[in-house]
């Protein structure tokens, strides 16, 4: 029997959560409240070591091969994924408060309200900044000092992360989810976030296909060729994503066909890889859209500055995410509870969410990479030419 994915678990987990949730009585609904204040606690804990296991050894690696056309590309692929996140930003303060009701904003504290049975507290070791922080100190000395041991320390450390999320968090999240919704039900406030989710998911759409837009534009002027083409080319790439909602299955597929834009072999044997694992155009989107959904509902703070800090760190906590199922949105649960204050339940209503359109925000990513490496083979010949011309 072929497993089923995760989209639709959690899909089923919502549906279950709202049908059994007219019916279930309070004695046994929280029993679910007190599962979810338990998986939250460990969550909690989780997530400084997330970072660290993520970002340090991918800060590590990136730093070994330091160079020009190195700095050239990250810097590039960090630069669209901040803009993506500010047109998210200021698409959503624009669209969302006409699209949210006020009963839809008082969901999640309802919701709130039920209590659990008993309390497990697990404080983390570190804050969400400390762990960052260390992380970039860490991985800047091993890529600088070559402590080999070290490195590969920390790379089975990664591992075990990357393990933890597959093996403790992912299968669990469904059943985490089933409470949120199980018990916004129970206090009859389900429907409103389901309406304000519908609605989201379709600017995310939209916004998907417009950030591609603009990313082949900039190609398109810069290679002097036609962007509509160029877009056409990487079709396949993005259909590749869309089915396995992986950026690092996708590469051989992106590879392909960025040299069939007429990207170099060099050019693109370096950026598409690389580019897989630090360009997050689309999961920027996505999580920032989200996240100001949910602050919209919860009546959290929303301000250009405050999100223009989150949207920059998140930038950095993404990096080597997509080797991880859901890895992006794992990532992205430091800066939400550090920045932005979300509680657990906020978290849950994000990776609902986030995960309902995971596949069209990894083919955002990768048909990007596809664009970045038309520009940055651009900029690398119009540098060679400089230095050596005719």
């Amino acid at each position: 029997m072929k497993k089923i994915g995760l989209l639709p678990r959690i899909a089923i987990a919502i549906v279950m959560g709202i049908v059994i949730g007219n019916v279930l009585p309070e004695g046994w609904v929280r029993v679910f409240v007190t599962f979810n204040y338990v998986f939250s606690q460990f969550l909690g804990f989780l997530i400084p070591l997330i970072i660290i296991g993520l970002v340090t050894p991918a800060i590590a690696d990136i730093g070994r091969s330091a160079g020009r056309l190195l700095l050239l590309t990250v810097g590039l692929a960090y630069a669209d994924t901040i803009l993506a996140g500010l047109l998210a930003f200021g698409t959503g303060t624009m669209l969302f408060p006409q699209l949210i009701d006020t009963e839809a904003s008082l969901a999640v504290e309802k919701a709130e309200t039920l209590l659990p049975y008993f309390k497990l507290e697990i404080p983390a070791i570190l804050d969400v900044m400390a762990a960052l922080v260390s992380s970039f100190v860490i991985g800047i000395g091993i890529a600088y000092t070559d402590a080999h041991s070290l490195k590969k320390g920390f790379s089975e450390f990664r591992t075990i992360i990357e393990k933890t999320i597959q093996v403790a968090i992912i299968p669990l999240l469904p059943l985490y989810i089933f409470g949120i919704f199980l018990s916004m039900t129970f206090t009859g406030e389900a429907y409103h976030i389901l309406v304000v989710f519908a609605k989201i998911i379709c600017i995310i759409f939209v916004l998907h296909i417009f950030i591609i837009a603009y990313e082949f534009l900039i190609a398109g002027v810069f290679s002097r060729k036609n962007p509509l083409r160029l877009v056409m080319n990487m079709m396949p790439a993005y259909l590749t994503a869309l089915g396995t909602s992986s950026s690092a299955a996708t590469i051989p597929v992106t590879l392909r066909q960025a040299k069939k834009n007429g990207v170099s072999d060099e050019i693109a044997s370096f950026c598409i890889p690389l580019c897989a694992t630090i360009h997050l155009s689309g999961s920027m989107m996505k999580i920032t859209c989200c996240a100001l959904t949910v602050c919209f509902i919860s009546g959290l703070p929303h301000d250009l500055p405050l999100f223009l800090h989150f949207i920059m760190i998140l930038g950095v906590c993404m990096v080597a995410a997509p080797g991880v199922p859901g890895g992006a949105v794992m990532a992205a649960l430091g800066p939400l509870a550090g920045i932005l204050g979300f509680s657990p339940e906020a978290q849950a209503l994000i990776i609902a969410l986030y995960i309902a359109m995971d596949s069209f925000g990894t083919a955002c990513n990768v048909t990007g990479d596809g664009a970045l490496a038309i520009i940055i083979d651009r900029l690398h010949k119009s540098s060679k030419d400089e230095i050596n011309p005719h």
